[in-house]
């Protein structure tokens, strides 16, 4: 801004120097001008510190910010990591569609799209249902549990 300020000083001057006669109606308009001139350089210089003054606030602000998220989310991943140090149970219990024999099944060891047998009655764990017949499963289930 600093520019724009000596701009204005150094067209004042040159009016000065030029002994503009303020009772005539051109050199009125023109040292009008340089006082507009003048006020809006002031007005610029006014304004670029208050704009510094909050870009300085602002980064303070982003600052806290900064330090804000740093101690929120290094409080979440360390709840993440004792979540992690949790055993996981990998084996479910799954019941045999065919004889009901309750069975423990590591997720991790069982080939779904190929054939597992049960250790019981040596059939299919996991058939291929057709269309529907998971919707008549339980329906069935429901009239049962209606009926007791």
């Amino acid at each position: 801004m600093s520019k724009l300020t000596d701009k204005i000083s150094y067209l004042q001057g040159l009016a000065e120097g030029m002994k503009l006669n303020p009772e005539k109606d051109s050199h009125r308009l023109i040292l009008g001008i340089l006082d507009v001139l003048g006020d809006v350089g002031e007005s610029f210089e006014a304004l670029a510190e208050s704009h510094g003054e909050l870009s300085d606030y602002v980064e303070s602000i982003d600052e806290d910010l900064a330090d804000l998220e740093a101690d929120l989310y290094d409080d979440e991943n360390e709840d993440i990591a004792d979540e992690d140090d949790v055993p996981f149970e990998s084996t479910i219990e799954y019941e045999c569609p065919h004889c009901g024999a309750m069975i423990n099944i590591d997720p991790d060891d069982v080939d779904f799209d190929e054939e597992t047998a049960c250790p019981e009655c040596g059939k299919d764990l996991f058939p291929e249902l057709p269309e529907g017949a998971e919707e008549e499963k339980e329906e069935k289930k429901e009239k049962k549990s209606k009926k007791k």
